[in-house]
């Protein structure tokens, strides 16, 4: 997730802090700050001063972070559509002795992010592949959206398409931890509406703006959130935290639930909804709406 980093809350350091300790040679993953340049840990910065490269998403977007802590290092892009061709050069750098870093725009490398082909392939050439963690959107959301953290399961982006998002949500659905998505300012409206009505109504919240200076979270059920923002774009990162299902109600109506969906939108959606919901068997459920639309129940 790329972060727009604000000059006012993170003013530049003339040079960046000089650490002792000597890096063994190798390939390292490198988180940055989600929007705070103060959120930049000591050992992240030690790891960039002394990699050989960089290897980053936007070098435009990388060198407002190098050069706020005076970090010289060169920048080299790697991004989806050229990563393996940056290969030879990692491993002849690291075959030399040298230190490789590879950094995102935001957060944790490989998080929603390219470079896990690299990693398989340095380790699988016998170098050693070591993280330097820090700041990552996902759990930092769930930390502050209230919602249980005890179990959870991190989706990333959904797809584009509504067809193909309903249809991941309904595989979703059943999962019995809290989800993590992450999405783009301008479908919030459109995703928050089709979690309502596959997922049901669950307590929910909206994460916006993690660490920066307009930090938002708005949590109610996704009914509330889905009014909330119908038709509306939002401003800034966003994450998505969905509470678990509820735990299976044996004595449920489903006629009555099936009803009442089925007033509301297609057989197809009423039995997604209803599966969701409910828990029972898609087939079991997809046989009573069929039953209840021709009559015959």
């Amino acid at each position: 997730m790329c972060a727009q980093l604000s000059p006012e809350e993170n003013p530049p350091q003339t040079s960046g802090p000089k650490l002792s300790c000597k890096l063994t040679r190798g390939f390292y993953l490198v988180a940055t700050p989600i929007g705070n340049l103060g959120d930049m840990t000591l050992r992240a910065i030690e790891t960039l001063q002394e990699a050989a490269i960089i290897l980053c998403e936007d070098t435009r977007v990388s060198r407002k972070l190098t050069e706020h802590y005076g970090i010289n290092t060169k920048l080299v892009s790697c991004h989806e559509h050229n990563q393996m061709e940056r290969l030879p050069e990692i491993l002849a750098t690291i075959a030399a002795g040298g230190v490789v870093a590879m950094i995102s725009d935001a957060g944790m490398p490989l998080i929603s992010d390219p470079g896990a082909p690299l990693v398989k392939a340095v380790q699988m050439a016998g170098f050693k592949v070591t993280v330097v963690p820090g700041a990552n959107a996902a759990l930092s959301a769930l930390s502050i959206s209230g919602i249980a953290s005890e179990h959870f399961c991190f989706i990333g982006f959904l797809p584009v398409k509504t067809g193909a998002r309903r249809s991941e949500l309904s595989a979703l659905a059943n999962v019995p931890a809290t989800l993590i998505f992450y999405e783009s300012p301008n479908r919030v409206s459109e995703t928050l509406a089709d979690m309502y009505k596959v997922l049901g109504n669950r307590e929910a919240a909206l994460v916006r703006e993690i660490t920066k200076l307009h930090e938002e979270v708005v949590r109610a059920p996704l009914e509330e959130l889905a009014a909330r923002y119908e038709g509306k774009d939002v401003r800034g990162e966003v994450v998505l935290v969905i509470a678990p299902p509820l735990p299976q109600d044996e004595d449920h109506d489903l006629d009555a639930l099936l009803k009442a969906e089925l007033k509301l939108g297609s057989l197809k959606d009423a039995v997604a909804v209803v599966t969701a919901r409910t828990g029972l068997p898609k087939r079991e459920v997809y046989a009573r709406a069929v039953a209840l639309e021709q009559g015959k129940a």
